[in-house]
């Protein structure tokens, strides 16, 4: 099948599509028993396109043995950093969108779609107790969304002058905290790291103290970040003491759920993340605990009109388009003035399986990581330093020290039935386990436990 014109005829269409969808139906079968990591030695530069039209089969092939080389992300093995299965009702959605490809930095230009994409941030809005005033977009994840709440959070509490102005992290605060204040202007010194408690999670008390030393100093305190669920461990903050801390001071309360967010659909989530909903802003990445496909970001704020201060800007060459509070304008509420249509990848999925399926599968998760650290406990070769929160459990040889730590998971990747990483605590080199994906189901944990259990021994 070779053609020139950019729009193939329907024909050749229908058989794109069949192939790519023998395809699809193809690797979903096989990923239970695809290796859970299958990295190859060395890679090459490609080919530039040619100046004469290909084969899509060929092509078609050449990226299946692309995909194949890699880190099986969309397994039951990834047990690594933050699994993300890639629910196939919200690549259907992302296809969808493409294909029609509407725009959607104004809501005038695709009014019904942007109301599609509304109604799941709205939803999201009332799942975290936010009030009537509150709002929010779809981003492509974590880092943009914290970018416009760090801009969001610096003009409404300082305006324009930002030099003095000072942000609360810890050492487990995610990086694109640091990173999103220093594109929005701050410099290094302007952001403060706050002591944690032995458990690793800010220390409430030594926050009050710094940000009253730091306004006595003449610095103004303006920003103060709770984590809901940290990158190393799933550790959640205080979240009810910070947000009271934030209160007394008049500061912004950010809370980073890019990862434990998703948890409040769950009643013991939600008993976790006590506090979140007098966040005035908060992140969440669906692509975590929604199950969906990287780059789904979600930022929610507590008053949408905070949003649209911070980042509403005009032009002549938009004065056609239609500027109305609702449906609300992305281009307003964040960086973007082109914009995809993103809300079918999550409008698809929850209206086709229910928000019960996502409840169920996100406590399932929370019973399979404590599946997980009981059974890692239960080897007496092993220290498993951290209770977890939620899904994230850590461990290292008792008598190893960094080196052994490290053959130990090269080890267990090497298996390629599951795929884990490493992190740091306290400069200890540890292992790390996530069960995260809506395809790690409880055979494949016993399976990981077993791996562990026999290359400890």
């Amino acid at each position: 099948m070779i053609f020139e014109s950019l729009d193939p005829p329907r024909a050749e269409l229908t058989e794109m599509m069949a192939a790519t969808t023998e395809f699809a139906a193809n690797f979903l079968e096989g990923l239970p028993d695809a290796p859970a990591s299958n990295l190859p030695s060395t890679t090459k530069p490609l080919d530039p396109p040619a100046e004469g039209p290909g084969e899509f089969a060929d092509l078609l092939a050449r990226f299946k043995e692309a995909a194949a080389t890699a880190v099986e992300t969309a397994g039951p093995g990834y047990l690594a950093y933050f699994p993300a299965g890639g629910l196939v009702a919200s690549s259907i959605g992302e296809f969808l969108s493409s294909v029609v490809n509407r725009y959607t930095g104004v809501g005038s230009l695709a009014p019904d779609m942007v109301a599609m994409e509304d109604s799941v941030v709205q939803w999201l809005c009332r799942e975290f107790g936010l009030p009537s005033t509150a709002g929010g977009l779809i981003t492509t994840g974590g880092s943009l969304a914290t970018l416009s709440a760090v801009v969001a959070a610096r003009h409404d509490r300082l305006g324009e002058l930002h030099g003095t102005g000072t942000v609360y992290v810890t050492e487990h605060t995610h990086l694109c905290v640091a990173k999103a204040a220093r594109i929005a202007g701050l410099r290094a010194d302007q952001l403060r790291v706050v002591p944690v408690t032995d458990d690793h999670r800010m220390d409430a008390e030594a926050a009050e103290e710094l940000i009253a030393a730091d306004r006595a100093a003449g610095r103004e305190p303006f920003l103060l970040v709770g984590t809901a669920g940290s990158t190393s461990t799933g550790t959640v903050d205080p979240l009810e003491e910070l947000a009271g801390i934030a209160e007394r001071n008049g500061m912004w309360f950010h809370v980073d759920g890019a990862y434990g967010g998703g948890f409040q659909l769950t009643e013991r989530g939600k008993a976790k993340l006590r506090g979140v909903e007098r966040a005035d802003s908060i992140t969440i990445d669906p692509h975590k605990t929604m199950f969906l496909a990287y780059g789904t970001g979600v930022l929610l704020v507590r008053d949408q009109a905070t949003l649209r201060a911070a980042h509403t800007v005009d032009a002549s060459y938009l004065q056609d388009l239609q500027r109305d509070p609702w449906p609300p304008d992305y281009c307003d509420l964040g960086p973007e003035l082109s914009r995809e249509f993103r809300g079918l990848r999550m409008w698809l999925p929850l209206h086709l399986h229910g928000v019960g399926a996502f409840r169920r599968a996100l406590d399932q998760k929370l019973d399979l990581a404590a599946v997980v650290h009981d059974g890692l406990t239960e080897l007496s070769e092993v220290d498993v330093p951290v209770r977890p929160d939620l899904t994230v459990n850590v461990f290292r040889l008792r008598s190893g020290g960094d080196e052994e730590n490290r053959r130990l998971l090269e080890r267990i990747n090497a298996t390629e039935r599951v795929f884990l990483s490493s992190t740091r605590l306290r400069g200890d080199y540890l292992l790390r386990l996530c069960v995260l994906s809506h395809r790690t189901e409880p055979q494949r944990v016993r399976e990981a436990l077993s791996i562990v259990r026999s290359l400890v021994r």
